[in-house]
């Protein structure tokens, strides 16, 4: 009754919902255990009756999946799911601080899977491949549900939902293209059959499926799916995962300790207060960043350098302005998206100085993100003159 009444609530009722939600201790386990299995299953298994049991057809002609190709489909398209709103959780999570959100894992996957409630509940309406549109119209509404659900959770200005959704969605819509490839490989007598890599050019970047590094991934998971061994079918499933959503094809991430050079222990007056330099690794996407804060008085800065150039996936979602031309002003603020000798620049502040946010994409796909609380915009410029930006922009990242 609490899946039920959860299903209700979050559908009929969203923002009174979502902080209630927000207030839940639930850990990721237990939201994948009372509510995500049972969900996902819906449109899997909707899928394989509709394709398989009723048929589709069309002028005069109608097939259907093979029962076998359409049970391994729904496993594989079940756990391909569930595998999916976990890394689209943690795009959620790494977009926030461009949004003026806070990073908060487990409160971006609550965004995701309570999300991605409408999208799975008209997954239904696969078990008639006629009303297969029904399902694209509830899947719109999981849209307008993460829209409402980001101020709350990822404490995002209202203002800057409408970009976060739509890059959210853009990523949504990548995933659901990658699940369907890799559901192809599963598909007994299907595979690449000996076909070079796919290339899907979405804004910003390009999407590149690998397909002789998931094919051999597929085998591996299939080994050790007959063995038993639980740990080596998650080291494949990374495997896969991560030449699904172009881990390595722009090369060797650089090293942490490499970009934490570039955060000296004082910028003029400001003062080093912490610093964090970490390489990131979930389903076989890699990442480094580092994240340093600096004080002086009652001002604060805080800088980030996040190399999001080794996976092109990372750079479509977090670099997606780049591709934007932005002039706005009122009384109050200004926000402005240029280039300028090669570098994307992002600028959003407020007039009085009490809050500036710059942003830069460099030549080598390094992002620079600099956030200030009593700082003006003209000093943060100063800040990052000082920090050598230039030198940075020149790192050269080696091939894998």
């Amino acid at each position: 009754m609490k899946l039920i009444e959860r299903v209700q609530s979050i559908l009929l009722k969203p923002k009174e919902t979502w902080p209630v939600i927000e207030q839940e201790g639930a850990e990721i386990k237990t939201i994948y255990q009372d509510y995500l299995v049972y969900l996902a299953a819906i449109p899997a298994i909707a899928g394989f009756i509709g394709m398989s049991l009723v048929g589709a057809g069309a002028f005069g002609v109608s097939f259907r999946v093979p029962i076998i190709s359409g049970l391994v489909s729904m496993v594989v398209s079940y756990v391909l799911l569930l595998v999916m709103v976990f890394v689209l959780a943690l795009i959620a999570n790494a977009l926030a601080p461009t949004f003026k959100g806070e990073k908060n894992l487990l409160n971006a996957f609550k965004l995701i899977a309570y999300g991605a409630t409408a999208s799975m509940v008209g997954g239904i309406f696969s078990i008639m491949p006629a009303l297969s549109i029904l399902g694209i119209l509830a899947g719109l509404y999981s849209i307008y549900l993460i829209y409402t659900g980001i101020p709350v959770l990822m404490k995002s200005p209202a203002e800057k939902s409408l970009g976060y959704t739509a890059v959210l969605i853009l990523c949504g819509v990548v995933a659901g293209i990658v699940l369907g490839a890799i559901s192809a490989f599963f598909t007994p007598g299907a595979g690449m059959g000996g076909a070079g890599d796919v290339t899907m050019k979405v804004p910003g970047t390009e999407i590149t499926l690998d397909s002789a590094k998931i094919e051999a991934a597929s085998r591996r998971m299939e080994e050790a799916q007959s063995k038993g061994d639980t740990e080596a079918v998650g080291k494949a499933m990374g495997e896969m995962m991560g030449a699904v959503m172009g881990g390595g094809k722009g090369g060797q991430p650089f090293a942490p300790k490499t970009l934490r050079d570039f955060t000296p222990d004082s910028l003029g007056d400001f003062t080093r207060t912490s610093i964090d330099a970490r390489t990131e690794d979930s389903f076989g996407v890699t990442f480094s960043s580092v994240t340093a804060e600096y004080a002086r008085n009652d001002s604060r800065l805080e800088i980030k350098l996040q190399d999001i150039g080794a996976v092109p996936t990372l750079l479509m979602a977090m670099g997606g302005w780049t591709n934007s031309t932005v002039d706005r002003e009122t009384q109050d603020e200004v926000e402005r998206v240029y280039k300028k000798d090669g570098v994307s620049i992002k600028e959003e502040y407020r007039k009085d100085g009490s809050s500036t946010n710059l942003e830069l994409v460099l030549a080598n796909d390094v992002m620079v993100s600099i956030s200030g609380v009593q700082v003006d915009i003209d000093e943060v410029r100063e800040v990052i003159s000082s920090l050598d930006i230039k030198r940075l922009g020149k790192l050269e990242r080696k091939p894998l």
